[in-house]
């Protein structure tokens, strides 16, 4: 039973990159011709709202579902900021929920916790040209495969092999790759300014085969680069080693909980889905310092994302909220096909309070 329902949160979401017309970050407003192709918001959904009321936040916004989405992201991301109490805010499009696009608005408010992100860095290093150009080529090959429904890999050996050929080809490569360059790998990630180095950086370093332990320090040191996908990235990676650490524990490759848990708190919706896709790999034994750890810094996270509209986004804070509370996965389960999310969040606060 487990890894069927397992497999319901694992399996990616794609996101998609805010359309220029919508950014207006430069620009200001869209011009009108771009407006009308603006895609329409199917679904709206919040976090980080504690205090400040989701009927104030959509007032600010001016859109609500079947709504086109705001022309300008940067204008109503500084409109948010101005509700008392509010100190940031963050909209992120998301494909998709039964083929509708999904608008998330984050916000953090005062004295809320606060995932801290370093300052991007500042060197003008970059990898060889060659490893550059063979990254893209394999970036090109997954999108392909997406594209065809082809999405499954495997993770036993602590990185993604996928079951596309061509991608897989490539990723083959990859082991030898990443060895024989590991230092410079280390040092992209570390001091480049260019975000998608570090970000190729980063999944390489993923594919050393033979210092694990050190590749999870250095994809825990990337959970908290200034760049989104450098951070997504760097969570896939640590999947991949919580996977192999889990298949070989006499190796000793350790997973330490603590940045995921700090990403629940994250502005970013990205940020937040990957860490609970980690999360889940790591309570799967119902380690009892992970579960303390996400009970006394991320309940109130847990208990806001797993009431969200659209369903596998809204599982993984589920599950991780009935593990919190002592339910068995059939538990969890049932209550998940009941309907009954409510059953669980009492489960998980009552426990809570009674500490």
């Amino acid at each position: 039973m487990r890894p069927s329902f397992v497999r319901l949160f694992l399996l990616p979401m794609r996101l998609f990159l805010w359309p220029l017309a919508v950014a207006g970050l430069a620009a200001g407003q869209a011009a009108p011709e771009a407006v009308q192709d603006l895609p329409t918001i199917g679904v709206l959904d919040f976090f980080g709202l504690n205090k400040v009321q989701p009927a104030r936040v959509r007032s600010v916004l001016g859109v609500n579902e079947g709504g086109r989405f705001p022309a300008s992201k940067g204008d109503i991301e500084e409109k948010l900021v101005q509700i008392p109490g509010v100190v940031q805010s963050h909209l992120e499009a998301v494909c998709c929920d039964a083929g509708k696009t999904i608008l998330y608005v984050g916000l953090e408010e005062r004295g809320a916790p606060h995932f801290d992100l370093r300052e991007p860095p500042e060197s003008e290093i970059a990898l060889p040209a060659e490893i550059t150009a063979l990254y893209r080529e394999f970036i090109e090959a997954v999108d392909a495969a997406t594209r065809r429904g082809v999405t499954a890999e495997d993770l036993t050996r602590g990185y993604s092999l996928m079951a596309d050929p061509l991608a897989r080809e490539i990723q083959q490569k990859f082991p030898d790759l990443a060895r024989n360059n590991f230092e410079k790998l280390v040092g992209i990630l570390r001091t480049c300014a260019d975000d998608e180095q570090r970000a190729i950086a980063a999944y390489l370093i993923g594919y050393e085969p033979k210092q694990k332990p050190r590749v999870s320090a250095e994809l825990q040191y990337a959970l908290r680069d200034a760049d989104t996908g450098v951070r997504a990235i760097a969570v896939r990676g640590l999947i991949g080693l919580a996977v192999y650490a889990r298949l070989n524990p006499d190796e000793g490759v350790k997973i330490q909980p603590t940045w995921f848990v700090e990403m629940l708190n994250s502005l970013s919706w990205s940020d937040r889905n990957h860490a609970m896709r980690a999360l889940q790999i790591l309570t799967d034994g119902r380690d009892a310092s992970s579960l303390d750890m996400l009970r006394e810094r991320a309940l109130p996270a847990l208990v806001e994302m797993s009431r969200w509209k659209t369903l596998p986004h809204a599982l993984p804070a589920v599950v991780l909220l009935g593990r919190v509370a002592g339910m068995t996965e059939e538990q969890i389960q049932d209550a998940w096909t009941r309907g009954d999310r409510e059953a669980v969040i009492a489960a998980a606060t009552s426990q809570k309070k009674s500490r």
